[in-house]
């Protein structure tokens, strides 16, 4: 049965420049075979719960100052209607018209580079607590069932404000977080990290939160924490990867 995930998926630049984590999420594609793809992006943020019933989900570019080849990006998977209509009903949810975020089709265009897998985005309400956040994606954990592959995408770390360049070794503010959220999951200390604002650094990781919530989704959506793949990006960028199965 698919576990979710919680993909870091860092720079919009993941989606063309060779690294450790863009290598990783080209090979975790193979592991996989949904029916359909759910995200919840760190960049559609939205008070109250929304879902995309989009057939054909647009490719949004929601950022500037990058090469033009990046705007060039298309991914043109097909939108999964049905299943956002039954997930409104399910959830409580608005059903909208929206498109693919980065925070979706950057990963995604790694994962699955044929696009050839129905996607639907969900939105993260920030307005509500980390209880239930979680409890969102308790509510999620039956889309297994149907084949569903449940993905969270944020970053564990993500303070833009601190980027350094490439390859530098991340300082102890951002080690200091990355641990021991890692050893919270590892230990199953589902309190702690439904408290995660008190650990160690976070604020100056978070300084604020969408990036990080979006774990606490898939933690609910899935079990056991298992942590995939750990990598530093612009020196600050935790690139983790976990899946909950």
């Amino acid at each position: 049965m698919l576990p979710s995930l919680f993909i870091s998926h860092g720079s919009p630049m993941l989606a063309l420049t060779p690294g450790p984590a863009r290598d990783f999420l080209i090979e975790l594609g193979t592991r996989y075979q949904p029916d359909a793809i759910l995200v919840v992006s760190a960049h559609w943020a939205t008070r109250g719960l929304a879902v995309s019933h989009s057939q054909k989900p647009e490719t949004i570019h929601d950022f500037y100052g990058f090469p033009p080849i990046l705007y060039q990006q298309q991914y043109p998977a097909q939108g999964a209607p049905a299943l956002a209509e039954e997930l409104a009903q399910t959830l409580g949810a608005t059903s909208v018209e929206r498109g693919m975020d980065h925070g979706a089709w950057v990963p995604l265009s790694l994962l699955y580079p044929n696009a050839d897998i129905p996607v639907l985005s969900l939105s993260l309400p920030l307005n509500w607590s980390n209880s239930e956040l979680y409890a969102l994606g308790q509510k999620l954990k039956n889309l297994k069932e149907k084949n569903v592959l449940v993905i969270g995408s944020g970053s564990l770390t993500h303070n833009l404000r601190a980027l350094q360049q490439d390859g530098s070794a991340a300082p102890p503010w951002v080690t200091a977080f990355s641990d021991w959220v890692g050893e919270r999951l590892a230990q199953g200390d589902n309190d702690a990290l439904l408290n995660w604002q008190q650990g160690p650094q976070a604020l100056a990781n978070h300084p604020t939160p969408e990036h990080f919530l979006p774990l606490l989704v898939a933690m609910g959506a899935g079990g056991k924490a298992e942590l995939l793949h750990h990598s530093i990006s612009h020196g600050i960028l935790a690139m983790d990867c976990y899946a909950f199965s």
